[in-house]
């Protein structure tokens, strides 16, 4: 039963997989609603596999079966590649800047997912490949082409500052906070993805951007304490 269970939690964060393809479909399609939707759904799935992970203790289940590759493959894909694919594809930059842009995003993706310390017990090191939320904001705050194009430029640069970033579900200050104002979060951005037109979405928008100024918070706070303390 156990091996059925670890072998089910597997099966279930391959799910980012075919929903990374349907995402890819979504933007060869100019459909952008569908995207983020779907972006979404992946991140969801992200988002839970890890919890269900630990319940089944995986690990020691299927010692022979690397989830962690599987998690860093279906992340790669649904939080730097597809992000990379929609600006090349979409109206969200100059057109002048998408491929330099959207290379930037993928090369310095690669290099945090390739960093032993890209992770530590309560932190991401370097801005964590959030590209899919900045671009959803993009379109739903209905921002200029150049400046999302600058805010791409600025991430990518942060992907190598050695900044600490919060890790919702390991850091342990304001833990019960941050979930459950993630949750909420999460939930309001799907809604918007499927009234990505309406007319209230840019102020039920702005009024989220709370929950990212509440995790930026979170995040100095980590990085001035995990700074300070004394290297091992």
């Amino acid at each position: 039963m156990r091996t059925a269970l670890a072998w089910g939690v597997h099966a279930y964060t391959a799910l980012g997989l075919p929903l990374a393809l349907a995402q890819a479909v979504a933007i060869v399609s100019g459909d952008v609603a569908w995207f983020f939707f779907l972006n979404c759904a992946a991140v969801f799935v992200d988002g839970t596999d890890g919890m269900m992970a630990r319940a089944v203790r995986v690990r020691e289940v299927l010692p022979e079966f690397d989830g962690r590759k599987l998690d860093d493959v279906t992340d790669f894909l649904t939080f730097a590649f597809l992000p990379a694919f929609a600006v090349l594809s979409l109206d969200l930059v100059p057109d002048a800047f998408r491929w330099p842009l959207a290379a930037a995003m993928v090369m310095s993706s690669g290099y945090g997912f390739s960093q032993e310390r890209a992770k530590t017990d309560e932190s991401f090191v370097g801005f964590p490949s959030y590209w899919n939320i900045l671009l959803l904001y993009a379109v739903l705050l209905d921002a200029s082409e150049m400046a999302t194009a600058a805010a791409i430029a600025v991430c990518a640069a942060l992907v190598f500052v050695p900044l600490h970033y919060a890790y919702p579900t390991k850091t342990v200050s304001f833990r019960a906070v941050t979930l459950g104002g993630g949750v909420v979060w999460g939930l309001t951005l799907t809604v918007l993805t499927l009234a990505i037109n309406a007319p209230w979405t840019r102020t039920v928008a702005l009024v989220s951007l709370a929950y990212p100024a509440w995790y930026l918070i979170v995040s100095i706070r980590l990085h001035l304490r995990l700074s300070a303390a004394p290297s091992r």
